[in-house]
């Protein structure tokens, strides 16, 4: 019988929600939930497949934020595969590290941590008596600059030796340096496999040794788009390996650009949106799928489009309601009005009045003043651990209020943008819009 198994990481159980325009209670609830949702899926992988092991290469937490409920949960699910003899092999990742409950949560007896330099254990005794060891360094500190290869000892001879790390390789965007190291280096370590764990992203870097880096089993906003995946091997007696991807992610996030050229009508807008709404979800096949709407084109519907910007959500969300398991989780218009681009290089008039706002009204004293006691009562609102990284000190609440008044220019209202219009012309233009 083969060695089988299936390898993951980045989980990041219960990670909070990474963006504020989750205004659909539904919506946020499922994407809070989508995390526990891939692990259980996995766990169903697991045992439809009747696999030897799981291998989870780091961050199965999301850092400090996490509860005893998030291990419990976590326990219960391990728990499912113990008592089917699937054995877990995990490594800590940068994530992990910075959990508070890591030292206060009792794994299953089938669950095997490595921690700093340990010996590689034995997952299995193939038919003609190969033996089959997995190794694996974890590192209990959210920063590790230096690479950990040489805490591994040496692969076990006559073996087929795996390894599990987590790394950033040589650098990946939006990853922190984290235990880097090359894909030769990997190789000349002398492993059969690599299960790697903290690029989202998954790839393929080596076919011999194979050296696998999985990508998030769930994606948690648009930024961690697509469909995600496990890896299930399968090795030989022989030693020969295979790796195959198996779908996981319950919620899949997406980008939807929809070209509005030349359309006059506003029906005519609603069934070409509906249109590429219903195309997309056709072409996804996990449960649930959220976009991201990005309408564009030359159209004379584009001072229309956005000038409400809560109506025109509405409409593409009775759009997606039509499509099972389908969620708009924000709309973007870059749309222009027909003659902006002659060749005079006329202004579109929604940026020059949005370019009024940003130089009279933002800096005028009064309207700083009035933002600023709304911003302070938003914050009051929020739970205490995000103000406290939003509200280091006088000076990070400053560049919060300029930031988000700037943002706000480009999509204000028409009575604002009209107020700010007006106020250009008068003598008291340092009036808050």
């Amino acid at each position: 019988m083969p060695f089988r198994f299936v390898h993951t990481a980045d989980l990041h159980l219960d990670s909070p929600l990474r963006s504020l325009a989750l205004k659909n209670p539904d919506l946020a609830e499922l994407v809070r939930g989508a995390s526990r949702k891939a692990l259980e899926t996995i766990v169903d992988l697991c045992l439809a497949e009747e696999v030897d092991a799981l291998l989870v290469a780091g961050d199965l937490y999301d850092g400090s934020q996490t509860s005893m409920n998030t291990a419990l949960y976590l326990a219960s699910e391990l728990r499912r595969l113990e008592q089917a003899g699937i054995r877990v092999f995990l490594i800590r990742g940068n994530h992990d590290s910075q959990s508070t409950i890591k030292k206060e949560l009792t794994l299953p007896v089938n669950v095997h941590l490595f921690s700093g330099r340990v010996k590689p254990v034995l997952a299995k005794t193939l038919d003609n008596g190969r033996e089959v060891h997995i190794h694996g360094v974890g590192f209990d500190n959210p920063h590790a600059p230096d690479s950990l290869l040489s805490s591994f000892q040496a692969p076990i001879a006559d073996a087929v030796n795996i390894g599990m790390l987590h790394t950033s390789l040589a650098g990946a965007p939006g990853h922190d340096p984290y235990a880097p190291c090359s894909v030769a280096e990997l190789a000349r370590q002398g492993f059969d496999y690599w299960a790697l764990g903290h690029v989202h992203q998954r790839q393929v870097h080596s076919e011999k040794p194979l050296i696998v880096m999985p990508g998030m089993p769930q994606g948690r906003d648009v930024n961690e788009a697509g469909a995600k995946t496990v890896t299930l091997v399968t090795v030989e007696d022989d030693g020969r390996l295979t790796a195959v991807e198996r779908a996981i992610g319950h919620a899949v996030f997406e980008r939807l650009r929809v070209d509005l050229n030349a359309l006059e009508e506003w029906p005519q807008m609603i069934e070409i949106a509906g249109q590429a709404i219903a195309s997309i979800r056709q072409r996804t096949v996990a449960e649930q799928l959220i976009l991201r709407m990005h309408l564009i084109g030359t159209t004379s519907l584009s001072w229309k489009l956005r000038r409400d910007p809560e109506f025109l959500m509405a409409e593409m969300s009775n759009l997606a309601a039509a499509c099972p398991g389908c969620w708009i989780e924000k709309v973007e218009v870059s749309c222009k009005a027909p003659g902006t681009d002659n060749v005079q290089g006329g202004p579109d008039p929604i940026e020059e009045i949005a370019g009024l706002v940003r130089g009279d009204v933002l800096p005028s004293h009064a309207f700083r003043q009035q933002i600023g006691e709304t911003l302070k009562e938003l914050l009051g609102q929020l739970p205490r651990e995000i103000r406290e990284r939003l509200e280091k000190d006088e000076a990070a609440i400053d560049g919060l209020l300029t930031s988000s008044a700037r943002e706000g220019a480009t999509t204000c209202s028409p009575a604002c943008m009209a107020r700010a219009w007006t106020r250009r012309a008068r003598p008291d233009a340092a009036q808050p819009a």
